[in-house]
């Protein structure tokens, strides 16, 4: 059941990626859930770099509550880490996800510190 789930999660991904590119004024905002553990980046495609990340395994973030408010944190956290660097506007990619649960509480959090997508 699980594989078959990941599997039409990558076929999502695939037809995602073709529509969304980050580029260097409006970098991507990628998304990533495993089972425990909530993961964010963003990346600017045209150089292949990314530019901020953050996680909830990082040794900066308190890993407090349940997923959702960790997800929430963890959004918070790459907020601050983006507005330092000067980035403002991004493109959301949900990495083939549904937008509610953890993604949207992450997404929350990310536009809770001022970044616009």
């Amino acid at each position: 059941m699980l594989f078959v789930r990941n599997k039409k999660r990558l076929k999502k991904k695939k037809r995602i990626s073709k529509k969304i590119m980050g580029t260097p004024e409006r970098p991507r905002l990628v998304v990533f859930r495993s089972l425990n553990n909530i993961y964010g980046q963003i990346v600017d495609d045209v150089k292949g770099h990314t530019l901020v990340s953050a996680s909830s395994l990082e040794k900066d973030f308190k890993k407090e509550g349940n997923k959702f408010s960790i997800s929430e944190g963890v959004g918070n956290f790459l907020g601050e880490k983006a507005v330092k660097k000067g980035i403002k506007e991004v493109v959301f990619d949900r990495n083939g996800y549904l937008y509610h649960g953890r993604v949207k509480a992450f997404a929350d959090g990310v536009r809770k510190k001022g970044l616009i997508f």
